[in-house]
């Protein structure tokens, strides 16, 4: 299944065909309807639907297709009818001409000085009495057209935005590998030190020291052992790799994941966070700030995920 973007524009048009005949009218003319549609990202879906107003008895159907297509974001449909008879003298039918007839005969005989209709005001009523053009069927084809090639775009920036994610997973597993051997070596480091200051404490206190030297070593080897337990970084490292492994099964498997890969990288920033407040070095920090930056990377592209 693929990972799909909020962010992308599909557009479409769709063609009437002309000749279809009405009784008692004449053949209506075709027309053009063209359907522009673009979405951002959003918490929700949001939509938003600009149409004409003999066309506004299509908004649930035009809704209900949207609302299958997508589960986020915020889409704005445009849709621009074009009609060919705005544009084009239309065909009178004889019912229309027999119709204006007896009308200006009407009036005739009521004003006997009311000008004739001259063949201008003919076709322009014969213009604005036809039948208007249903273009119903046509706009939600063009819909259709335009919502499918939404899904397209969206597809498309989707798999770019997993390419960036899954680069910036692997990243993420360099730096737990780097932090991993850090650790011990920080905790070695820590207990040569001690040792030093019981040591340098000795010499100083002379014979005057009733502490044993051994005892004094054992208290330096025993607060190693403190300071180990409190630095160690086992559980956050692990935590990470979990939260990697889930968030590159997800984009392995695509579909609606955006939700789920944003409470994952907000776990991912709390353990590169603890591991920062945990270190005791200066490379354990630098580890831990490469992990935000990376983190905080994953995390704007994620918003633009469905």
């Amino acid at each position: 299944m693929a990972v799909y973007s909020m962010t992308g524009y599909g557009s479409a048009s769709q063609g009437a065909a002309a000749g279809a005949e009405t009784a008692g009218a004449a053949p209506a003319s075709g027309g053009t309807v063209t359907v522009d549609i673009r979405s951002v990202n959003g918490r929700f879906l949001d939509l938003s639907l600009r149409l004409p107003d003999d066309l506004r008895g299509l908004e649930p159907a035009l809704r209900e297709l949207i609302g299958a297509a997508f589960r986020r974001g915020k889409i704005e449909l445009r849709l621009t009818p074009q009609r060919e008879s705005d544009g084009a003298w239309p065909q009178p039918a004889h019912e229309q001409l027999n119709r204006l007839s007896r009308l200006e005969h009407t009036v005739h005989s009521w004003l006997p000085k009311a000008a004739p209709l001259s063949v201008h005001e003919a076709l322009q009523w014969c213009r604005g009495g036809g039948p208007a053009e249903k273009l119903d069927d046509v706009a939600l084809a063009a819909a259709q057209a335009a919502i499918a090639a939404l899904t397209e775009a969206r597809a498309r920036e989707g798999a770019r935005l997993a390419g960036i994610l899954m680069e910036r997973v692997g990243h993420l597993r360099t730096l737990v590998a780097q932090a991993v051997p850090l650790v011990p070596a920080v905790v070695q480091r820590q207990q040569q030190r001690f040792l030093e200051r019981w040591n340098e404490a000795l010499v100083t206190a002379g014979g005057a020291n009733t502490v044993s030297a051994e005892v004094l070593q054992e208290r330096a080897l025993n607060e190693a052992a403190a300071f180990a337990i409190r630095i160690d970084v086992a559980e956050e490292v692990a935590r990470l790799s979990a939260h990697l492994d889930e968030i590159e099964r997800l984009l392995k498997r695509g579909g609606e994941l955006g939700k789920r890969l944003d409470f994952l990288i907000q776990e991912l920033h709390r353990e590169a966070n603890t591991l920062g407040s945990k270190s005791a070095a200066l490379e354990l920090t630098n580890v831990s700030l490469e992990m935000k930056v990376a983190i905080e990377q994953m995390r704007e592209q994620v918003q633009n995920l469905e």
